[in-house]
């Protein structure tokens, strides 16, 4: 089984918007890999022999909060999707009412909450953060956070491998991810600051960019279980990613691990 860890869709009606404003921040002819609907995402995924993919919605405003996660809860019960999709909730950070609005991202049967420090403002590893990560957390929820760079904003970043080594440090149990191998265009601190903490990285818009050697050096030192693969897509393509993958000189039983094994056990699909 592959699962794709990291992915984003919007409705139908909003894709075309959502999709030009986030390709324009590339400043490039990059190409997506498909229109940013549930429809899109699936034919990518039969593309690269895909089972799973794990919707992971950013919320930028509290009147998003109910209807992006009960649409999110939608998409991953709609027929058409053939139940391929599982669906984190996302939460706006920046309210007193965290643990009401947790509370129904669970009572929906969503897996986990999306987080992006740029896109949200926040600092990652801020004492007001924490406490919705331990509360998420006593909820049983998986945590996904953008990591590093976005080419909507620039620098300084609000969030580092070393902040996500605090929070490894700050939290108590739980599962934490750090999307694009724990910091887009951060790896070297990755390996410095991150590796061998309790936190998940996970393997997003990075082949193109990180060195297959570095690569290999953060697994070794990280461990496999802790490594899931993901594309962001639709802004990778599923395919590409997985053939680096199996390129790799990396078992059989790491190479399952990787793209769906580790997926699987944190997600609870059997």
């Amino acid at each position: 089984m592959i699962i794709d860890f990291h992915t984003h869709v919007f409705p139908d009606n909003l894709a075309p918007k959502a999709m030009a404003e986030l390709s324009s921040c590339w400043k490039s002819s990059y190409k997506p890999a498909h229109d940013g609907t549930v429809a899109g995402l699936i034919k990518s995924m039969d593309g690269g022999n895909i089972d799973i993919a794990v919707v992971q919605p950013v919320v930028t405003k509290p009147s998003q909060f109910k209807k992006v996660n009960e649409w999110v809860r939608s998409i991953c019960s709609d027929p058409r999707s053939s139940h391929r999709i599982v669906g984190f909730g996302g939460i706006y950070p920046h309210t007193d009412t965290y643990k009401e609005d947790i509370d129904f991202i669970v009572s929906l049967g969503l897996k986990g909450l999306k987080f992006h420090a740029e896109y949200q403002n926040f600092i990652l590893d801020d004492p007001k953060m924490l406490r919705i990560y331990d509360y998420a957390l006593s909820r049983d929820l998986i945590l996904m956070h953008h990591a590093g760079f976005d080419p909507a904003f620039p620098p300084p970043f609000k969030s580092s491998p070393q902040q996500f080594a605090n929070v490894s440090k700050a939290i108590k149990g739980g599962v934490v991810i750090a999307a694009h191998l724990g910091g887009w265009g951060q790896w070297d601190e990755t390996e410095r600051d991150l590796v061998g903490s309790d936190i998940y990285l996970d393997t997003s818009m990075g082949f193109e960019f990180f060195s297959r050697e570095q690569f290999l050096r953060i697994i070794r030192a990280h461990g496999v279980d802790k490594i899931l693969f993901a594309t962001d897509s639709p802004w990778s393509y599923a395919r590409t990613e997985i053939e680096h993958i199996k390129t790799l000189p990396l078992s059989s039983y790491e190479k399952e691990a990787l793209l769906g094994g580790n997926a699987k056990r944190i997600l609870n699909i059997f």
